[in-house]
């Protein structure tokens, strides 16, 4: 089973959206793991983020991807780092340049909320484990 970890800046205040990462967990539970880490602090992100050894941070300035190019990029990720992989989304003010200097990705070159880009990443991770068992759920 793979083993995700998203580290971000701040609790969800939205309902809506908690729900909505809720349902993909659901509908990702029997592939991967997934836990949480919410910081109250940019400098407390950058402390765990540097204590984890496998991530991919998420800024505008990375690679932006196809659905079908990020499935390709998220197997690879967790068969190269043994089904475990972290990734990071900064604040407001984005991610520490320490960050910066570890493999980038940019979901759009527009701007989202931490929060909402919480869901976006995790709807990508089902999308990417469905376009590559072959489902329909990309058509």
């Amino acid at each position: 089973m793979y083993k995700i970890r998203i580290l971000s800046v701040g609790k969800t205040k939205e309902s809506w959206l908690d729900e909505g990462v809720n349902e993909y967990l659901k509908r990702l539970k029997p592939i991967a793991q997934f836990e949480f880490i919410w910081t109250k602090t940019e400098e407390q992100l950058l402390d765990l983020s540097l204590k984890e050894s496998n991530i991919i941070c998420l800024d505008p300035a990375g690679p932006q991807f196809t659905s079908e190019q990020f499935s390709q990029f998220l197997i690879s990720q967790l068969e190269e780092y043994g089904s475990r992989l972290s990734f990071i989304i900064g604040g407001p003010d984005g991610l520490s340049p320490l960050l910066k200097k570890y493999p980038l990705i940019s979901l759009s070159p527009m701007t989202f909320t931490h929060q909402m880009t919480r869901l976006l990443l995790i709807e990508q991770i089902y999308r990417g484990f469905e376009i590559a068992k072959g489902s329909r759920y990309h058509k």
